[in-house]
């Protein structure tokens, strides 16, 4: 099973990656505690030209990361008709230890990646670059995560094997069953509805006050955050079961499949972008005294908060229509 193409790209994107990361953040030891930009010390001037290559070069292995969640979901969903038992990616990441350890890894990484990359357009716009320090301080707590996430994964991708007898779906997100992944799935409607709107409704208006305002940055951020995280549980709770038309399947993957028309594509690309944008809009917000960002962060500001609210757009037009159209009413 090694053999398989989306086995080998995973292993190979998160060596490569994992290797810059590490590199990187040697230098960003060293950048803590030498950079100093005032200086026209030799030893400044090589410093800074090996932190403007590394940061390139970093910012396109960061995107790689990004992307490499969706190659892993994608390609966990592909290999479920390898294991007797498994209906969806559900039963692939259950057929090896450490499939949604995989998981939780690689969304926490991405999120910060994102956090990295938002700091480092906004750093390389202004002509003193005063964002080094704090991107690579970030990047020192990215590399354990990032190492991490290599390890579990290369553990859980070289420990599938295909005649082993996983679970379905069904059983880790069925009513009634034990653990998290059934409790999040179990919240009644009565619950989730109005927690999902009501979260939604706050992002708008924090979204509006800091569109109008400049301000609220940070409440803006993690309004938002929690309106992605939210609607991923109402996803799972709720708004699955107009899409799968049963008032018993609860589970994220399948919407991945044709019969559903790849819907959770769509859903899970604006609940990542969204959650990244609106990230994004915090992470910028103790910078914006920086004299040499002063006409740099709030244009960026206003752009990742306007994605962010499209994306939360985007997600709710797509779920709100399949429940009006479904026959199912719970």
């Amino acid at each position: 099973m090694i053999q398989h193409p989306g086995i080998l790209a995973l292993l190979l994107a998160s060596g490569l990656v994992t290797l810059l990361v590490v590199a990187a953040a040697g230098l960003g030891w060293q950048i803590l505690r030498h950079w100093d930009q005032r200086s026209g010390t030799e030893s400044q001037l090589a410093l800074e030209r090996r932190t403007y290559l590394v940061s390139a070069l970093l910012s396109l292995a960061l995107g790689v990361q990004v992307l490499s969640l969706f190659l892993f979901i994608f390609t966990a969903d592909g290999l479920h008709s390898q294991f007797v038992g498994a209906m969806c990616a559900a039963g692939s990441l259950a057929a090896a230890p450490y499939g949604y350890t995989t998981l939780l890894l690689k969304v926490g990484t991405c999120l910060l990646a994102g956090a990295w990359i938002v700091l480092h357009r906004a750093d390389i716009r202004a002509y003193d670059c005063p964002l080094i320090r704090p991107k690579f301080a970030l990047l020192l707590g990215l590399a354990p995560l990032v190492l991490a996430e290599t390890y579990f994964q290369t553990r859980y991708l070289t420990g599938l094997r295909a005649d082993v007898m996983t679970s379905c779906c069904g059983s880790l997100f069925g009513q009634g069953r034990e653990g998290i992944a059934a409790e999040l799935a179990g919240l009644p409607p009565a619950l989730m509805h109005p927690l999902f709107w009501g979260s939604l409704l706050a992002f708008a208006l924090a979204g509006t006050w800091f569109l109008r305002s400049r301000r609220g940055a940070l409440a803006f951020s993690l309004l938002g955050l929690a309106f992605f995280v939210i609607a991923l549980v109402a996803l799972v709770s709720v708004f699955g079961l107009y899409i799968y038309e049963l008032p018993t399947h609860h589970c994220p993957f399948c919407l991945l499949h044709r019969e559903h028309g790849f819907v959770g594509y769509p859903l899970y690309a604006t609940l990542l972008g969204g959650a990244l944008t609106a990230l994004g809009v915090g992470v910028l917000a103790p910078f914006r005294s920086r004299t040499s960002l002063a006409s740099v962060l709030p244009a960026m500001q206003v752009r990742l908060a306007w994605t962010a609210l499209a994306c939360a757009a985007v997600f709710t037009l797509i779920v709100g229509i399949w429940a009006l159209v479904s026959p199912l009413r719970l």
